[in-house]
């Protein structure tokens, strides 16, 4: 049986139908030939994704990647169902396929090191300057808390020596960022604390980047001596 969703919310309403229907394959169709390595938009003819993961469409998805809704995946994801992303208007190109676990066609044709890059923006940064801030405990339990009391949600936490660096979406803390740096100077007694907006954050996804755990440090040494 084949049945057509119209266009509007019928990624998670395809795949609760694909889970009911216990079927062998959800194809969605779309106006692209599945997942790109990067975003067509911005990289001219990137390489297309042929396969890749639930997870690693997560992530991907998350981060910018809008050519299937990331919450599709869980209606499948309980009965294995693989989803096959499709262009309508290149019926002949097999898109991409995702699935569960990618392994036994990773043996026939081992996949890059990286699946894709993708990105999001408008972030705000907030950057605390303490001295051996990475060796005090129970540090970023009191900066967490600041942000809970505000219902902040945080997407990402670098952390060095001496830095402790905080990025959320700029939508959510635009209203609370000067109560919360006045609460974040003095809960945390802060040798310095700086705020940079209209940041951009990029995510590298890859599940064979687990094999080779020296790739990106390995390009990073490359880039560093051509810049020297």
């Amino acid at each position: 049986m084949i049945k057509v969703m119209s266009r509007g919310g019928s990624d998670i309403t395809g795949s609760i139908v694909a889970n009911a229907f216990d079927v062998d394959v959800y194809e969605n169709w779309t106006d692209v030939s599945g997942f790109y390595v990067a975003d067509p938009r911005i990289i001219k003819d990137p390489v297309q994704i042929p396969r890749i993961t639930y997870s690693e469409l997560r992530q991907m998805s998350y981060m910018g990647a809008n050519v299937l809704h990331d919450d599709a995946v869980f209606p499948v994801r309980q009965k294995n169902i693989p989803i096959n992303v499709r262009n309508t208007n290149h019926p002949e190109n097999p898109g991409t396929m995702i699935m569960n676990d990618c392994s036994e066609l990773d043996e026939q044709e081992p996949p890059h090191v990286i699946t894709g890059i993708t990105g999001k923006q408008d972030f705000t940064v907030i950057t605390m300057v303490k001295s051996h801030v990475s060796a005090e405990a129970g540090f970023l339990r009191k900066v967490l808390a600041v942000f809970e009391k505000f219902q902040i949600s945080i997407e990402s936490v670098p952390v060095t020596v001496d830095t402790f660096s905080i990025v959320v979406q700029t939508k959510k803390i635009e209203r609370y960022l000067y109560e919360i740096v006045a609460e974040l100077k003095q809960d945390l007694h802060l040798d310095d604390i700086q705020v940079e907006s209209q940041q951009a954050m990029l995510a590298v996804v890859g599940r064979a980047m687990r094999q080779m755990p020296k790739a990106i440090y390995q390009q990073f040494i490359s880039e560093e001596r051509v810049e020297r």
